[in-house]
This record gives structure tokens, sequence and C-alpha cells, in this order.
């Protein structure tokens, strides 16, 4: 264990211990203000951790750095939005996977020539970047699609992500699955069908939305494990479920336990979700990297603060939500 990841768990033991009874969910920091970012993923390279998100600009995905997961630094942007860039906006959820020596950014925006919400790749030789689009979009199979998360398992790179769209007055979410090239390019006609509303707290507001969206999958023992976010991003609702599977593309099952995360009213939060993972050094123990709504009254504002807690692993194969 490195000495800035011994440092974050003593302070994170502490502070659960000093603050029982008060409010947790305490959101990063940078410079003494909260970190405004939605969809937040972290990874790590070389002892350096490394923070992006939906920004509230939306004209790019903004770059937070620490050595320690407390004390944060804005470096700018890891991809800019440039004058003839192939989308015009609604820059979402770009997570960075470290592969076959460079490292790769995926993302959604809003093309006019698909008219809709499109997946796009984009590459670099520093974690940091800048990345230069590669295949903008990835694919274009005729549907809105967004929350791209790439898993390679045993050498072959899997992408999911949300099909998103809206019929008969209301908003969905569906989490499909597909092979990449080993470029990581896509050929769309192998999609495979996931996830989608199902569950009683997925159905809150079932006239307007039904939505399953932001997976991130990955492996402990011989399960798979899919984190989901569950309801609409701006409403109070939106929660955090799992589901397992015996292989990458399914069947998945999910969790009867669901949702893992939810909001908390009485503490002041909502609109806990989109998570990302990075693992600790306990095997069955992750980092959990989330979004909140930034004013709980008013989630409409669309401001939302990331967070860091702990997911676990019961010794029944359970995932378990711990709060910072």
């Amino acid at each position: 264990m490195n000495k800035f990841l011994l440092l974050f768990l003593l302070a994170t033991s502490f502070v659960s211990v000093a603050q029982v009874g008060k409010k947790t969910h305490r959101p990063l920091m940078c410079k003494g203000k909260p970190i405004v970012l939605g969809d937040p993923f972290m990874y790590t390279y070389h002892n350096k951790y490394y923070l992006t998100g939906t920004g509230p600009a939306d004209q790019g995905f903004p770059c937070y750095v620490s050595y320690d997961m407390i004390n944060w630094e804005y470096q700018g942007l890891l991809w800019e939005k440039k004058q003839n860039c192939w989308a015009k906006g609604a820059f979402w959820a770009p997570e960075v996977i470290s592969y076959m020596g460079k490292f790769y950014l995926i993302y959604s925006g809003f093309s006019d020539q698909f008219k809709g919400l499109r997946l796009a790749l984009a590459v670099s030789d520093q974690p940091e970047g800048p990345f230069t689009d590669l295949y903008a979009p990835l694919f274009d199979g005729g549907f809105g699609a967004i929350d791209g998360h790439i898993f390679v398992d045993q050498g072959q790179p899997y992408l999911f992500f949300s099909k998103n769209g809206e019929r008969n007055g209301y908003s969905y979410g569906i989490i499909y699955g597909m092979k990449l090239n080993q470029d990581l390019s896509a050929v769309v006609t192998d999609t495979v069908k996931l996830l989608e509303a199902s569950q009683d707290w997925e159905r809150v507001n079932w006239a307007h939305n039904r939505c399953n969206e932001g997976p991130t999958v990955f492996k402990y023992e011989d399960t798979y494990y899919m984190t989901y976010s569950g309801n609409h991003t701006f409403e109070p609702n939106y929660g955090i479920g799992y589901a397992t599977a015996s292989s990458p593309l399914g069947p998945w099952t999910k969790a009867i336990e669901n949702p893992i995360a939810n909001k908390n009213m009485k503490m002041g939060v909502s609109g806990i979700g989109h998570n990302s993972l990075l693992a600790t050094s306990k095997r069955n123990e992750y980092f959990i990297i989330y979004h909140t709504h930034a004013d709980p009254k008013h989630p409409e504002n669309q401001k939302r603060h990331s967070h860091v807690g702990k997911l676990l692993i019961d010794q029944s194969g359970k995932l378990k939500f711990i709060p910072n």
C-alpha cells in the first residue's frame, strides 16, 4: 500500500467515527470549494489520481489531480471542444482507460448530423491529455447512445452503454453491451440488450421516465458485477443498483436488495448516482466515486457534487455501499 492511499484510509476512517449522527456524503473539494461535476470518473497512474466528469460549462471535460484523494487541483480540460467538432454539446460522462500503451477517452455528444446523442472515442499518450478524437462518433446505430464504459476481460474489450431516447411521452435508458475490435473500433450490429428499468424502485416516475444508465463492470472471483443508475438524474430518486452475470454479455440478474444507494432527505442527500469504481488494496473492496445533487431542494439546477465512498463485496457476494 502506498503512503498516499494509507493516509487517505486513515483520514476517512477517522472522519467516519467523528461524524456519527452528522451528515456524511462530504463532497470532494478544490481550493476550499466543492468540485462541481456530474458523472464523476476517477483513475490513477503512477500514484497520481485523476478526476473528470460532466462539467458545468459543456465545453469539454475538466481534469482534477491529487496525490491523496483529499487535496485536489484543477489542471484544465482533458478534452476540449474544437471549432470543427463533430458534436455541438451535451458532452457527458467521460471515462478514461489505459489500453495497449495509450489512454482512451470515451464520451457522448449531440450531433446535428445524426440528430441525436452518440458516443465518441479520443486518444492521448498521457493520462491528463490532451485527448484527440479517434472515432467520432464511435458508431451510429440509428439511436441515441450515452454513458459509454469500456471493460477488458482476458484481452477482449467490451463496450457497455445506455441506449437513450423518448417514446410515448416518457424518456428511457436501456443498457446494452457489445464486443469491440482490438483497436476499440465498434461493429454496431453486435449489440446485446442487458438491463432495462424493471424493479419497483425504478418505477417511481414510470409515466415520464424509465431509465437504467451509467454502467460500470468488474469481475470478482467467477462473477461479473455491473453497477448502474436508475431513474432520472435530476430527480431525487436517482440511485444506484447492481446486477450479476457469469459472462460480460449476460444474461444479467438484478440484485433483489436494490437500490444499494438512494436519497436520504433527512441528511440532505439526493440524486446519488452515476458511479465509477477504483480498486483498493483489498480484493473485496473498491472506492466508489459518485455524484449527488448540489442542492437537494432544487435538483433541477443541474449542479452536482462529486464524492468518494467505498463498495464492499461481502462473503455472500452482495455489494455494500458505504458513503464517505
